[in-house]
């Protein structure tokens, strides 16, 4: 059987913690950021948790 490959968008969008979980980048943090408020964009730095929801669909992307 021919192994399975590692999606390319998803293994650059998502990492995995040591515990298992996905962890992911906030989204409008790219560009634009000069007319963006200050509060908003302290807010959307820090990486965060994938919804359980999610989380099958995205292992399954990243092989694992």
């Amino acid at each position: 059987m021919p192994k399975m490959k590692t999606h390319s968008g998803a293994k650059k969008r998502f990492r995995l913690s040591g515990s298992g979980k996905i962890i992911r980048r906030r989204a409008n943090r790219a560009h634009y950021n000069e007319w963006k408020s200050s509060k908003l964009t302290r807010r959307l730095k820090d990486e965060v948790v994938m919804s359980d929801a999610d989380t099958k669909k995205i292992k399954k992307l990243l092989g694992k």
